[in-house]
């Protein structure tokens, strides 16, 4: 997949799962082929590339969790396992002729914009490029966060994060500590317990958790979806369909009730041990946290080798940790299940824009986009599932291909128009997050009673999209000229199809609301 890369491409693409895939191929759609994807591994699949934690898997469904253009009729389940998507992805490289545009082992270390020139300088572990266009796919989930723990470098045993799973770690009749009790940890607790010999679970904050049926996709269903593709569209539409209408709880808490009853009916099931139950039993509104689905943790949680720790940990010493009520239990590894860095990305502290600013000082701790996508002071730069684009309810690849239309949409009119650079107007980009942030107030991320990795560190929900998805589509699907500045080559006149605010550096009024 190596290949001898130009020093200038038009387009700069960093990252190479969902976003940059999907950008790449979008591009090469519409007739633009001089770009290339840079990728710090040494293969594509982002996140799906290197989450390879036993039980990995995806908790929205399949048909819905990929690319609209490339359904794949041959999903084994409901809920797609990690090693098949990651072979979707590479499928989706190899069939749409993407892989001669990667740079594999590329990893980004800095990009600075030039003002002069009117383009991006990137320079990477194999070299320096150029670009017109900067496109940021490295997205949320690409650095694991782990906490810092005193003493945690004195520990001789096994340490290391469920993205970067050491799969040479024999944990067969080993103690093992498990930190964190999120997505990712839900799904490898249940698949470990069984072999390990004794497990603790260390939870700061219990989570909702639902059952979920992740049934096998039958071969008569296969063929049907191969011979039928209308089949698997109307699919795709029914779980898109139900999953917007479970996000109007998210907007309107009071609709969360009902749910919540009956996450509460399921761990009355499947916990019989008061003391157990009340420890797992959360005391915010569902949804506040990210919800999670299993029908295998709390079975887990309960054998007798699994114990549940509540107290916080004051230590980690060369053999084992120590909690807050002095007690200390040995372990032969530690297994973070603690996430990732959202809203402190490295990709942000190395984007720089006119003013030498990096992206990291501009947010200062509370990441903000236009559209969640471009913003203003850093030209011809477009973020892939940037600042308030995540969701609680359904597929971020629905928002993803929303966001890859705005910015093939983008190129395409700074192509058409003989404009060099573009950038959103601080008062468009203020007017949107306004609008979202008044969005936000009611939600139950907002209002539901608990702290979460939504919330950045200035106390504002920078993460989320407040909103029905299919307004966010409407809403950045076509580039709106006069919402940015834009500049253009020089003598350039303007297409008689441009609207005024096309001349150089003359802002038009922003547009107000986050709707259609």
């Amino acid at each position: 997949m190596s290949h001898v890369a130009p020093s200038h491409v038009h387009v700069a693409i960093v990252g190479s799962g969902f976003g940059g895939l999907g950008t790449a191929i979008r591009l090469k759609q519409e007739g633009i082929h001089d770009f290339a994807i840079f990728e710090r591994a040494d293969d594509v699949g982002g996140t799906w590339r290197d989450n390879t934690y036993p039980g990995c898997a995806c908790d929205v469904p399949s048909h819905l969790y990929s690319f609209s253009f490339a359904p794949n009729p041959t999903w084994s389940r409901r809920f797609s396992p990690q090693p098949e998507i990651f072979e979707y992805l590479k499928g989706c490289a190899a069939r749409y002729g993407i892989v001669p545009h990667v740079r594999l082992g590329h990893a980004v270390i800095g990009t600075a914009w030039d003002e002069g020139e009117k383009r991006w300088r990137i320079e990477t572990s194999k070299g320096v490029f150029t670009a017109n266009v900067l496109v940021g796919a490295a997205g949320g989930l690409s650095t694991p966060s782990i906490p810092s723990l005193k003493g945690l470098e004195r520990f001789e045993g096994k340490v290391f994060h469920s993205a970067a799973w050491d799969h040479d770690a024999d944990l067969t009749g080993r103690d093992v500590a498990v930190i964190g009790n999120g997505a990712s940890a839900i799904q490898f607790v249940p698949e470990i317990q069984p072999k390990v010999g004794r497990m603790a679970s260390f939870q700061r904050t219990p989570a909702w958790i639902l059952p979920r049926s992740n049934r096998a996709i039958g071969e008569g269903a296969k063929s049907f979806f191969r011979s039928f593709p209308p089949a698997q569209l109307a699919a795709r539409g029914a779980v898109y369909a139900t999953t917007e209408l479970f996000g109007l709880g998210f907007r309107h808490p009071a609709l969360m009730k009902p749910l919540q009853r009956l996450a509460v009916s399921y761990i009355e099931r499947e916990v019989r041990d008061p003391v157990l139950r009340a420890k797992l039993l959360p005391h915010y509104t569902l949804g506040c946290k990210r919800i999670l689905f299993s029908t295998k943790y709390y079975r887990a949680l309960t054998q007798p080798n699994v114990e549940l720790v509540t107290d916080a940990i004051r230590e980690v010493t060369a053999r084992g940790i120590v909690t807050a009520d002095g007690r200390e239990r040995s372990f032969d590894a530690i297994i973070f299940g603690t996430g990732f860095e959202v809203t402190n990305t490295p990709f942000a502290q190395g984007v720089r824009g006119r003013g030498g600013k990096t992206l990291a000082e501009t947010w200062d701790g509370s990441p903000r986009a236009h559209l969640g996508t471009s913003i203003a002071g850093y030209p011809n730069l477009f973020v892939i599932l940037g600042p308030n684009t995540g969701l609680g309810h359904t597929s971020v690849v629905y928002m993803i291909e929303s966001q890859i239309e705005h910015v093939v949409s983008a190129v395409l009119y700074m192509r058409k128009h003989g404009v060099t650079a573009v950038e959103p107007t601080a008062e468009a980009q203020a007017a949107f997050l306004a609008d979202v942030d008044r969005r936000l107030g009611p939600t139950v991320w907002n209002s539901g009673g608990c702290a979460s990795w939504y919330i950045d560190r200035t106390g504002r929900n920078s993460t989320l999209w407040p909103d029905a998805t299919w307004r966010y589509r409407r809403r950045v699907q076509r580039f709106e000229p006069t919402e940015y500045l834009l500049s253009r080559v020089p003598g350039r006149s303007a297409s008689t199809s441009a609207p005024k605010a096309a001349e150089r550096q003359v802002p038009g009024p922003p547009r107000a609301t986050a709707g259609p």
